[in-house]
């Protein structure tokens, strides 16, 4: 698959932008498992506009992730192009557009997601976005607003029309939020349709390798994108990988999986600080599969959540690295 002059091999699997999840240290690390691409953590258009300290920093791209992309999200065309501009000045291989985030303070004020209520705008901003700067542009969206509402058959090809270099699909809609199962369907007929010539990348409930290999096959798709199957699980993309490779997915040992775990903590509060950083790696201990199903965890569990600096959640993670993980079987899929 390709987008624009970038070559991302035969059946890529790529880590989905998600806001405080995907920051340079996850995106490497991801990167290092297997994923071919990475995109940053979504960036508003207005605050980068604006110099906003916190949104600036989003835009760092370390050499080893690329290929990587960077992605942007707005509801007016100006602010949208020059932050646009901006972000091709940062250097990554490719600029997203986000219009699939259905979180209420972005969609509800028309970005993201709530651009599916005002096609002629989207399709105004893709095309403004696409002339402004020289990178290949990509689009994220969904299926479409609502239920009685699904237009993303008609809207991929207008998209592609605006010429942009490739098309993530997630498959609900912006009013099922992340609820129900991800319906695939549509985005095979996207797939399917003879006018589309720009790959196709599905995204939406790739919680296994086994799924990842299925959905490529049933679909048709150029690409898989995993999101939330990701965040405390990065080895997900080495599984997902040799599975695609005609391999028994061979996962990590939990001994292993715990020392990315580690990274993350230090690496985020390296880039942070110690009590940020351990605000914003809660949500990949509290996420991670390596704990679950671990008779009587759930003080544990509590404890390691309420952690407030990195000496007491390092007393609690030498605790279940000396006497939970030894008692795990390696084998079993944790």
């Amino acid at each position: 698959m390709k987008i624009g002059k970038i070559d991302l091999g035969i059946k890529p699997v790529l880590l989905a932008p998600m806001e405080d999840v995907t920051d340079a240290s996850f995106r490497l690390i991801c990167r290092e498992q297997g994923a071919d691409m990475v995109y940053t953590e979504f960036v508003s258009s207005d605050a980068l506009i604006r110099n906003i300290n916190s949104t600036t920093r989003k835009l760092f791209i370390e050499e080893r992730e690329r290929p990587a992309a960077i992605q942007i999200y707005g509801k007016e065309i100006e602010p949208m192009v020059e932050a646009a501009k901006i972000a091709e000045a940062a250097s990554p291989d490719i600029l997203d557009i986000n219009f699939g985030c259905p979180v209420k303070k972005v969609a509800t004020k028309g970005a993201g997601a709530g651009m599916l209520r005002d096609i002629p705008k989207m399709l105004k901003i893709t095309k403004a976005v696409v002339e402004a700067v020289k990178i290949p542009v990509t689009v994220k969206t969904r299926l479409g607003w609502d239920c009685d509402n699904k237009i993303i058959v008609t809207l991929a090809e207008q998209l592609q029309d605006c010429g942009i270099k490739a098309l993530s699909i997630h498959g609900r809609t912006r009013s099922q939020m992340y609820t129900g199962e991800a319906d695939w369907t549509l985005i095979g007929e996207v797939k399917a349709n003879q006018r589309m010539t720009i790959p196709i990348i599905g995204n939406g409930d790739i919680t296994t390798a086994e799924k990842a290999v299925e959905y490529f096959d049933r679909y048709g798709v150029d690409g898989i994108m995993v999101g939330r199957a990701s965040i405390g699980a990065p080895w997900i993309f080495s599984e997902i990988k040799d599975a695609l490779n005609g391999k028994k997915p061979s996962p990590l040992p939990a001994t292993e999986k715990m020392k990315l775990l580690r990274r993350q903590i230090t690496e985020s509060i390296d880039r942070i600080d110690e009590y940020r950083g351990i605000l914003h790696i809660r949500r990949h201990l509290a996420a991670t599969p390596l704990f679950k199903g671990i008779p009587n965890f759930r003080d544990t569990r509590i404890a390691m959540l309420q952690a407030k600096t990195y000496a007491e959640l390092d007393e609690i993670l030498n605790m279940i690295e000396n006497n939970i993980l030894p008692t795990l079987n390696d084998s079993k899929e944790l």
